[in-house]
């Protein structure tokens, strides 16, 4: 649902090329397993550590799964910035942090096709969750990850895009 308005949340449906073809509910861009639009913020802190966090079991995609970026998909007419910067706010509290884009790339499996935009961050202040969509998190330095994403579940999307801005 939208925030506030009680309607479906929409998005839109992209080309090859991220050319708009279609606009469509989240639902059916999930059941049709439709190619949008995601934004991925890799949020570091100064001494580079990376704030890994753990998924709601409510998402409709990996739901529990473990994430090395917070994020999630753009809203019909949204801007890529505009909903990094809402992503990185509605996930963990972060506001006003400078956003640097990493790369833009494509990821697709047999639950997903995505047109993303990789974002990096850099953050020395608290994290909160605000919106329910991140139930745990922690700051891990680069050994750490590659224990726990050898033994726990993590997104394979993010883990593809921007896995190797982490080693």
């Amino acid at each position: 649902m939208s925030a506030g308005t009680g309607a479906p949340e929409l998005v839109d449906v992209v080309d090859d090329d991220d050319r708009v073809v279609a606009t469509v509910t989240r639902a059916e861009m999930r059941a049709g397993r439709l190619r949008h639009r995601c934004v991925f913020l890799v949020v570091r802190r100064p001494d580079g550590r990376v704030l890994v966090h753990q998924r709601s079991s409510a998402k409709d995609i990996w739901p529990s799964a473990w994430d090395i970026a917070v994020g999630g998909v753009v809203t019909a007419g949204e801007a890529w910035d505009a909903a990094a910067e809402r992503e990185l706010a509605e996930e963990v509290g972060i506001e006003g942090a400078p956003l640097v884009l990493a790369r833009t790339g494509r990821y697709a499996d047999a639950e997903v096709d995505e047109m993303a935009r990789v974002y990096t961050v850099t953050w020395d202040g608290p994290v909160r969750f605000v919106d329910g969509e991140v139930v745990a998190a922690e700051w891990l330095t680069a050994v750490e990850l590659n224990e726990r994403t050898a033994r726990l579940p993590f997104c394979p999307d993010s883990l593809a895009l921007a896995g190797d801005l982490l080693r």
